[in-house]
């Protein structure tokens, strides 16, 4: 492949509420040591693109003297793409926690691989209780370099319907699984849908085998164990000295849970977008606008600029 990756998906539709506009919380002239968000359906738009005002927000950031950590399950075939949501700033945390690098120093600070025989055992395990299952997987070989390019394609079973537009490496079942380890395992089925898989998934597989989690993309994902954005996101805290009491963190999706629970055990805040899944709604204790309406913006301005905001409507994109 030639050329910058795409970082949308340009088929995708946009979320019910992603330009829901909602007014903001009572800030209480809080402000954070560091802002943590995920990328895409929270910072991105329904393009996959990062907003004037969003960018402009993020750079008032900055300028703050507050570090913004990206925070994905894009993983690090897609680094170019998250290097350019982030302008090359910062830490960014891909792989949903198993591989976090210094964009600015081209430096790998984490990267996990789950063991062949084990994704093979945790898949097993799941088909038995699910039906089953078409298999796409991430290979963790050539992952020690941040600039080295991902030339590896993806390692995707005939009948996966990859969403994004990137080359694929089209296997029988038998094949799928490389020879080594693993950095993520993706698995769709024909008859439930994520929500409804990922239950039946932690039901026979222990968290010490493998995490679980999916990122509202119509599958699941099998990481190596111990790996979310959470512990992700603590390797780029330390670096930067900040504790998760002290972080302000947006998601949408259920892979983001982890780091809304450490952040909001801490004593920090976490924000749902207006589009997230119902049960990071529910996890996380402030709301802000769906991501087509820069909820992340809005909720960044009036953090920065100590008050509540601008007053806003009920409904409709911003003018």
């Amino acid at each position: 492949m030639t050329g910058p990756r795409p970082i949308a998906l340009p088929h995708a539709a946009p979320a019910p509420d992603a330009d829901l506009v909602v007014p903001l919380p009572e800030l209480n002239g809080w402000r954070p040591r560091l802002v943590a968000t995920d990328l895409d359906g929270t910072l991105l738009d329904s393009t996959g693109h990062v907003r004037p005002r969003t960018r402009a927000a993020l750079e008032a950031c900055w300028a703050a003297g507050i570090p913004v950590v990206g925070v994905t399950g894009r993983g690090p075939r897609l680094l170019d793409s998250v290097r350019t949501a982030l302008d090359g700033r910062g830490i960014a945390v891909l792989a949903q926690g198993g591989y976090v690098v210094d964009l600015e120093r081209d430096e790998v600070l984490r990267t996990m691989g789950l063991p062949r025989t084990q994704a093979h055992g945790v898949i097993e395990r799941i088909e038995a209780v699910a039906g089953e299952l078409v298999v796409a997987v991430e290979d963790a070989a050539e992952q020690a370099e941040a600039r080295q390019p991902r030339s590896s394609p993806l390692r995707v079973q005939h009948g996966f319907d990859w969403p994004y537009p990137e080359p694929a490496m089209l296997l029988p079942r038998h094949e799928v699984l490389p020879v080594g380890a693993v950095l993520k395992v993706f698995l769709r089925s024909s008859s439930v849908d994520q929500d409804e898989l990922l239950a039946l998934a932690r039901r026979v597989v222990d968290p010490a085998e493998a995490e679980l989690t999916h990122a509202g993309l119509g599958f699941i994902e099998v990481l190596p164990p111990g790996i979310t954005k959470a512990t992700g996101l603590a390797v780029a805290l330390e670096r930067y000295g900040v504790g998760f009491g002290e972080v302000l963190a947006f998601g949408d999706m259920p892979n983001d849970l982890p780091m809304v629970a450490a952040v909001t055990e801490a004593g920090g805040r976490a924000v749902a977008v207006a589009n997230a899944h119902p049960a990071v709604r529910a996890a996380a204790a402030e709301l802000t606008s769906g991501h087509d309406a820069e909820g992340v913006a809005r909720y960044l301005e009036a953090v920065l600029a100590g008050d509540r905001g601008r007053p806003v409507g009920d409904r409709g994109r911003d003018v």
